[in-house]
C-alpha cells in the first residue's frame, strides 16, 4: 500500500472493541490512523441463542504531506466557474455576485453573497453541495477536464466547518474527562468525515461512525 493508497476491511469479534483490535492487527496501523464504522453491534441472543458478533469496517486514513501543495488555480478555469456559476443565478431568478476566494491549502471557492440566500443553501448546505455538483459538471464538459473547485453560500460551509472542528475537539475533551464515549447528532457524510479529520491526531480517543442514512453519527470513544 502506498502513501497515495488506503485499505478497508470487514472484521467480526466478540465485542466492538475486539473486533477492532482485530482489524488493526490486520491492516498493520494504529489506532489513530483508521476510520472506524460500527457495521452491526454484538447482540447476545435468547439464552445464547442466536447470538451474533458485532461487525466492523476499518478504512486507512490517507496522511497528509505537508510538503504537498495543490498545483495553482488556472485564470481560464476560474473565469468559467464564475461565469457558469453566475449564469445558473440569474436563470433561477437570484440576484447575487460571485468572488472567487483563494484559499490555502484548498481548491479555488466560488462564494455567493447577496441577501436572502438562504434557499440556496437548503438544509444543513445540501442544496449549495446540489449547485456545486450541477457547476462543477457544466464547467468539466466545457474544459473537457475534471476541474476542482468548491462552492459556497455567504461562507456558511466555512461557517460550519469551524463549528465542527470545535465541536469535536469540545466533545473528545468530554469523553476523556468523563471516560465514555459522546456521540454527535445526526450529520450528512462530509461533515462526517470533517470530525473524523479533526480528531485524527487528537490524543486518547478514536472516532466510529454508526447508523443507517439519514441517522447515521460520528460516536467519540475514549481509548482506555
Amino acid at each position: 500500500m502506498t502513501p497515495e493508497e488506503s485499505a478497508s476491511v470487514d472484521i467480526s469479534g466478540r465485542s466492538v472493541e475486539e473486533a477492532i483490535d482485530k482489524g488493526l492487527a490486520q491492516l498493520g496501523v494504529g489506532r489513530d490512523q483508521v476510520q472506524v464504522e460500527v457495521l452491526r453491534e454484538p447482540s447476545r441472543g435468547f439464552f445464547g441463542l442466536g447470538a451474533t458478533e458485532a461487525l466492523v469496517r476499518l478504512t486507512t486514513l490517507k496522511p497528509r504531506l505537508p510538503e504537498e501543495k495543490l498545483p495553482p488555480a488556472e485564470p481560464e478555469s476560474e473565469a468559467l466557474a464564475r461565469q457558469v456559476l453566475e449564469g445558473l443565478l440569474e436563470r433561477m431568478g437570484v440576484s447575487a455576485q460571485v468572488e472567487v476566494l483563494h484559499l490555502e491549502g484548498r481548491p479555488i471557492m466560488l462564494n455567493i453573497k447577496g441577501e436572502d440566500l438562504g434557499i440556496l443553501i437548503g438544509r444543513r448546505g445540501q442544496t449549495i453541495r446540489s449547485l456545486e455538483l450541477l457547476t462543477r459538471l457544466m464547467v468539466s464538459r466545457k474544459l473537457r477536464r475534471r476541474v476542482r473547485f468548491s462552492v459556497d453560500v455567504e461562507r456558511y460551509r466555512l461557517s460550519r466547518e469551524e463549528k465542527l472542528k470545535r465541536l469535536a475537539h469540545r466533545m473528545a475533551e468530554r469523553a476523556l474527562r468523563t471516560q465514555r464515549s459522546v456521540s454527535l447528532e445526526p450529520m450528512p457524510a462530509y461533515e462526517r468525515r470533517i470530525i473524523h479529520l479533526a480528531l485524527g491526531d487528537f490524543q486518547g480517543v478514536t472516532t466510529q461512525s454508526i447508523g443507517e442514512g439519514e441517522e447515521r453519527r460520528v460516536v467519540i470513544v475514549p481509548q482506555p
